[in-house]
């Protein structure tokens, strides 16, 4: 695969959503202000909404299919958030994977830098620099990098792309709220081809008053993050990262 140029590498977005539709219009402009010019297959995953979020991604159809998206939207109850992924990925047919949720969005060169590392590598999963927009409008980058030592910090999920082959072997295990980053880490281990985009690909907003961590759920994030880490064969030194991440995550969500 590395080194072979193709124009015909299909691939396959997936928007999970629930009661979205305050922010799921800039999620679905970010889609057709994609460059790419190959074939791209964009799945909303609906967990049956009950506002306007169906009737918003309908209105939107005739412009996906003008610019030559291949748009499916499937609303229907689900178990939260990563069995939504998984039934996702189960409706895919690209070669490639990515997921965006419904208050992110994509940079318009994500796809087409995505694929061109694609053609270069022949990776299994790919990640990139992500644009994080603080609750004030103030932004930061968080940079991708990728390095023996195994941290979130270094990776961002809204940016990742995976090939659906690695999807066939790995799954969110729906344990907790960081199973994405679960997945990453099992895949890590493996000898998977995992590469770095050194530019943003994707934009991920910090809300507002809806989305503040109160104090009381610190602890309780902490163990959720470090039981990954364990349950990945990592160090029990890995506490001190947990709490670290946490503690910033809440000072940017509360302060930012």
């Amino acid at each position: 695969m590395a080194g072979e140029r193709r124009d015909d590498i299909k691939v396959s977005v997936i928007t999970i959503c629930m009661n979205a539709e305050r922010t799921i219009a800039d999620t679905f402009e970010s889609m057709l202000a994609q460059t790419y010019e190959g074939p791209i297959e964009y799945i909303v995953k609906d967990g049956v909404s009950t506002d306007r979020t169906l009737k918003i991604a309908e209105s939107y159809r005739s412009r996906f299919e003008e610019r030559g998206i291949d748009f499916k939207v499937f609303s229907e109850p689900d178990k939260g958030i990563y069995y939504a992924m998984n039934r996702g990925i189960d409706l895919t047919t690209g070669e490639l994977i990515g997921m965006i949720n419904a208050d992110d969005s994509y940079e318009p060169g994500c796809i087409s830098a995505v694929v061109n590392k694609y053609r270069e590598t022949g990776f299994d999963l790919c990640f990139g620099d992500l644009k994080v927009v603080l609750p004030s409008g103030k932004s930061f980058i968080k940079k991708a990098r990728y390095r023996k030592y195994t941290t979130s910090r270094d990776w961002n999920h809204p940016t990742q792309f995976v090939k659906r082959k690695i999807y066939d072997r790995f799954r969110f295990r729906c344990l907790n709220i960081s199973d994405d980053m679960d997945l990453y880490f099992a895949v890590k281990k493996t000898d998977a081809r995992i590469v770095v985009i050194n530019e943003v690909l994707a934009d991920f907003n910090i809300g507002g008053v809806s989305s503040r961590i109160p104090v009381r759920q610190i602890p309780e994030r902490i163990k959720r993050r470090y039981m990954v880490y364990r349950i990945n064969g990592y160090s029990r030194l890995y506490i001190f990262e947990c709490v670290g991440f946490e503690l910033v995550k809440f000072l940017g969500a509360n302060f930012g």
